[in-house]
């Protein structure tokens, strides 16, 4: 288990279960020494954490998790050590919310299509003024019976993609690519960074092995157009690609993150503080930790 998780998520995305209370209880119960709430395009929890985290003696750097597109892929941009008072940021949730709004309707009429049963009223009365999203489709059409179709079966208890039903559903039929796939304009992954960088922050590729597994060098061209490091160490990359961007890092001088990506019931083999890491790196990992704006500041 690592000291350090830098990529955490609350109630405050669409896909997080617990509130930011919960979340400093448990990374001091983790007994970690540094962690950040990286919520989606969303800072609302950041200052309530920042002071929690002050009072429990937990080192806390603020951060962001921002959906934006590179040549056409999908993917993710952390920012650290960000300015979250900036009306930035409550600009960037208000817009992407609007755009993944608008994208609903098309994710049940596809899923219909194929031969679910799905009911998008249930859904948004079970979104409860958050953000409709597939994993909530999924969580929702596996609660009832009356939407089990024989579709639905490796989702459901003793199935083949049931240990983590939720977001293996939304990675089957939501990700980009597949059959209820509808796509969302994001910003350019160069925005992106120029936002982070604007309010202070360092822009982290995260998890590039996932959204970018097959074109790993990708990655290089990431750093080489503005992103300051990479999130080399998560739950998503297997040895071999923690070690290549490990080298890539090194190669570039670039900065090196690690992170659960927990959210709870939507991924609930993740824990904080938890998932691969090599320890020659640990130094690098701190580093990082203790050049960034940490809010009760303790080296790690």
């Amino acid at each position: 288990m690592s000291k350090m998780d830098l990529h955490i998520h609350s109630g405050y995305s669409s896909d997080g279960e617990f509130g930011v209370d919960r979340i400093v209880a448990l990374c001091a119960a983790r007994e970690l020494r540094a962690f950040s709430l990286t919520d989606h395009n969303s800072v609302r929890g950041v200052g309530r954490a920042a002071e929690l985290a002050r009072q429990a003696g937990v080192g806390f750097v603020p951060g962001i998790e921002i959906d934006c597109n590179f040549r056409g892929t999908d993917m993710h941009l952390l920012g650290y050590g960000i300015d979250w008072e900036s009306a930035d940021f409550s600009c960037l949730e208000a817009q992407v919310a609007a755009k993944i709004t608008d994208t609903f309707g098309g994710m049940v009429d596809n899923l219909l299509k194929l031969g679910f049963e799905v009911d998008a009223d249930a859904v948004l009365a079970r979104a409860g003024g958050k953000l409709p999203t597939g994993e909530l489709i999924a969580e929702v059409m596996l609660s009832e019976e009356k939407y089990h179709t024989p579709l639905l079966e490796p989702y459901m208890a003793g199935g083949s993609r049931s240990d983590m039903p939720y977001i293996n559903f939304y990675l089957d039929y939501f990700a980009q690519g597949r059959p209820a796939f509808v796509p969302v304009e994001y910003m350019d992954f160069r925005e992106a960074v120029e936002l982070v960088r604007d309010n202070g922050g360092i822009p982290v590729v995260a998890h590039p092995g996932l959204n970018f597994r097959g074109r790993e060098s990708v990655a290089g061209e990431l750093l080489d157009g503005g992103a300051a490091g990479l999130e080399v160490f998560n739950n998503y990359h297997d040895a071999g690609q923690a070690a290549y961007f490990a080298s890539l890092v090194l190669q570039k001088s670039a900065v090196m993150t690690c992170g659960s990506d927990f959210h709870g019931k939507t991924k609930p083999l993740i824990a904080i503080g938890r998932f691969p890491s090599d320890s020659r790196f640990e130094g690098l990992l701190a580093d990082f930790v203790n050049d960034v704006d940490v809010v009760g500041r303790k080296r790690v």
